[in-house]
């Protein structure tokens, strides 16, 4: 069972880090906004878009372990 538990606690940490780089990834973003930058904006829109499944991907991970 430690194993698990161990487990639990890695993929929670990984989805939190995927959040803290989510919030670093839009703190880049808003600078572009309402520039002549819209294709490096959607570019990281589609980055935070995809961090933000993987976080959630892996919150549900963890609820399965726990």
């Amino acid at each position: 069972m430690g194993s698990m538990s161990s487990l639990a606690a890695e993929v929670a940490a990984l989805a939190e880090l995927l959040g803290r780089s989510r919030d670093r990834l839009v703190g880049l973003t808003e600078p572009l906004n309402a520039s002549e930058h819209e294709d490096v904006l959607a570019s990281l829109y589609e980055a935070e878009r995809l961090l933000r499944a993987a976080e959630r991907a892996l919150v549900r991970a963890e609820r399965s372990l726990t």
